[in-house]
């Protein structure tokens, strides 16, 4: 736990005086990321990588495409309040997200792009925020560091992929805990500032009871309070928690407490409900049992596991916590660096108080790494309890690349300008050690994951390329399995058939990016070793889209909806045989009802029980009437359903169409 100590004072006072040596060390002025090239860099290579992901693959089956239906019937309805997918009310959401969606199809038209553009901006807004913090923090070249770190981890990047609102969120936490660290501490914040010996807290930090706010933090304030409203509008209650929890904790161990005047309670509390208020009262009132589902089913069940239906599993605790690491590599094996910040703070501290020495105030950059301690661990720890998916802790990735950022950035320093800067603190010879070896590891899993690519490439090399590479995959039934990564499950050596450009990209980079970096450290050119560990990271980011691209048969159903437009009229009838996420795409793309047989569950109970749902749920029986009715009927079924409904239709079944595994059959001849 970061406490008080001698260097914080010290690290504060030197920082521009460290920032200018790093100037002018070896590597170069631009060495200490001063410069506005390094920071055109970092939104170029955000743009290339989010922005520029964007556009491909088709809108996915299950999650992706239920969310941007959601917005796309928002928009058609021209109903902000309650949110409808397939015509049936969907209350399990808050609005933001969607109204965002709904306002990218009417400028761009209903395509992936939008529906994925307020995401990729979110991911470019968090880097800016991290980057305006972590140099505010620790200094210029921490800074860049931090929009790096933030533009190539993988889980970052990963969860991103799907129209879920946690890159939103996390901006929107993010902004709401800068906006309160900057209030409480408006002169700290600022380059300069000298920190006082003033009371201390329960950590041996300070209390200053009393003291008054700067003129211009109180906007700051409201600010905050704004963003704690709108992170509600899109997450929920969850929102309040991750904010109000490391905000608390962080005044009670500090001391802040005292000043609890200052924070504005009933007039940002004020503000807070006048923003979030209207869309839960308005729900309310259109949807009768809205309050319960919403905030008891969907909140409270859920992180107790008992939601109805219960359709989210929760991650082995080994599991989960060891994935946090995957989610933040190639970063977090930087990690040691911010434990041992942690560690040289907690042993100072005790070395003073053993000699009687008063407690300084924390500087701004001990504050940030103190409150990001405690967000952080806040969230990990939430979601280690409750039912969790694997992108919920996306919330915590910034505040971790900002303490990575920060520690990094500061043990690059050359022992001379170490010894300057942080006069005091037992730092000398061999700072930069431990990313010298941390790289080395780096390097080592990046050349063995090369490896494992080339033996790959190597085993299909006189496989025929494949277009489908749904064909080429193992596939296993989604029904009890609801991680959003299960379909890794289905990769196999033949896949690299299909998945040769972006393998050999990922070979290269990984090979090249990691190992430069390790020989540009042992040569303590440390700037440069970053960047080139980003860079390789980056390609490799572009690389893994093209791959997701060439899974879009597989995970969406974009190509059968194009076959069922081409032949269906518009008093046919669709369907999907089990749960709506099967084959969710068909209704974005078809922009029309969809039956689902025996596809009551998930998302689609509570809707389907208003009296003004649309009766498109069907049991087996109902099926079997509408086979043998005049009607045309297109049911799309999937690979592990298609046992079931061959032994329940009988003739005529013709098949349509047929995409990795998935087959559109009919009970009508395809047209030509």
């Amino acid at each position: 736990m970061p406490v008080a100590s001698h260097s914080d004072s010290v690290e504060f006072v030197g920082r521009e005086r460290r920032e200018k040596i790093a100037g002018g060390c070896p590597e170069g002025g631009s060495a200490s990321g001063g410069g506005l090239g390094p920071r055109i860099a970092v939104v170029v290579l955000l743009l290339a990588v989010y922005v520029g992901a964007a556009f491909r693959p088709a809108l996915l089956d299950d999650a992706d495409s239920t969310h941007a239906e959601a917005a796309r019937e928002m928009l058609v309805r021209g109903d902000y309040v309650t949110l409808h997918v397939n015509g049936i009310r969907y209350l399990e959401k808050a609005p933001l997200p969607y109204w965002l969606v709904a306002l990218d199809f009417r400028i761009f038209g209903v395509n992936a792009f939008a529906v994925r553009l307020p995401s990729a901006l979110a991911v470019v807004l968090l880097a800016l925020l991290a980057m305006a913090w972590a140099k505010r923090a620790f200094g210029r070249r921490a800074g860049i560091y931090a929009g790096l770190f933030t533009a190539t981890a993988v889980g970052v990047f990963l969860f991103t992929r799907i129209m879920i609102p946690e890159a939103i969120l996390s901006l929107l936490i993010a902004s709401a805990l800068y906006f309160f660290l900057t209030a409480l501490h408006p002169s700290e914040s600022k380059p300069g500032f000298h920190p006082s010996k003033p009371k201390a807290g329960l950590l041996g930090t300070p209390g200053l009871p009393g003291t008054p706010v700067n003129g211009g933090a109180r906007w700051r304030w409201y600010l905050a309070y704004g963003c704690v409203a709108l992170a509600v509008l899109t997450k929920g209650l969850v929102a309040i928690v991750f904010v109000a929890l490391p905000t608390g904790c962080y005044l009670l161990l500090t001391g802040e407490w005292r000043r609890w005047r200052e924070l504005h309670l009933v007039s940002g509390t004020a503000l807070f409900l006048l923003i979030a208020a209207p869309w839960h009262l308005l729900a309310g009132y259109r949807n009768h049992g809205f309050f319960w589902f919403y905030f008891v089913n969907e909140h409270f069940l859920r992180f107790l596991g008992r939601r109805i239906p219960r359709d989210y599993n929760k991650l082995p605790g080994t599991l989960y916590w060891s994935l946090q690491l995957a989610w933040l590599f190639p970063w977090s094996l930087f990690l040691p660096g911010v434990f041992r910040d942690l560690w040289k703070s907690w042993r100072l501290s005790r070395s003073q108080t053993a000699n009687g020495d008063k407690p300084t105030r924390l500087a701004f950059a001990q504050q940030s790494r103190l409150l990001c301690f405690l967000w952080a661990g806040i969230i990990l720890v939430f979601f280690s309890i409750s039912t969790n998916q694997e992108y919920y802790t996306f919330p915590a990735y910034l505040p971790i690349l900002i303490l990575l950022a920060g520690a990094v950035a500061g043990s690059e320093l050359t022992p001379q300008q170490t010894k300057i800067a942080l006069a005091g603190e037992p730092k000398g010879e061999g700072t930069d050690r431990w990313l010298t070896w941390s790289t080395g590891a780096l390097t080592l899993i990046s050349l063995a994951a090369s490896a494992a690519l080339f033996a790959g490439l190597w085993s299909s090399r006189h496989s025929p390329y494949v277009a489908d590479i749904g064909s080429v995959l193992a596939k296993h039934n989604f029904t009890d399995d609801t991680l959003s990564m299960s379909h890794m499950q289905d990769l196999q050596g033949a896949t690299f058939a299909a998945l040769r450009l972006p393998a050999i990209l990922a070979l290269v980079a990984l090979a090249v990016g990691p190992l430069s970096a390790f020989f540009l450290r042992l040569r303590r050119r440390h700037y440069a070793a970053t960047w080139s560990l980003a860079c390789g990271l980056a390609v490799v980011l572009i690389a893994a889209n093209i791959a997701y691209t060439r899974f879009e048969p597989y995970l969406s159903s974009r190509d059968l909806a194009d076959v069922i437009a081409r032949q269906a009229a518009s008093q046919d009838k669709i369907a999907i045989y089990g749960d709506q996420a099967n084959g969710s795409s068909l209704l974005v793309y078809l922009k029309r009802p969809i039956y689902l047989v025996n596809g009551w569950a998930t998302s689609m109970w509570f809707g389907s029980t208003f009296p003004d749902a649309p009766q498109l749920f069907w049991k087996d029986a109902d099926l079997v009437r509408a086979w043998d009715s005049e009607a045309r009927i297109f049911l799309l079924v999937p690979a592990f359903e298609k046992t079931q409904v061959d032994g329940l239709l009988h003739a005529p079944r013709y098949v349509i169409a047929e995409s990795s595994g998935k087959t559109i059959y009919s009970n009508r001849p395809g047209r030509p």
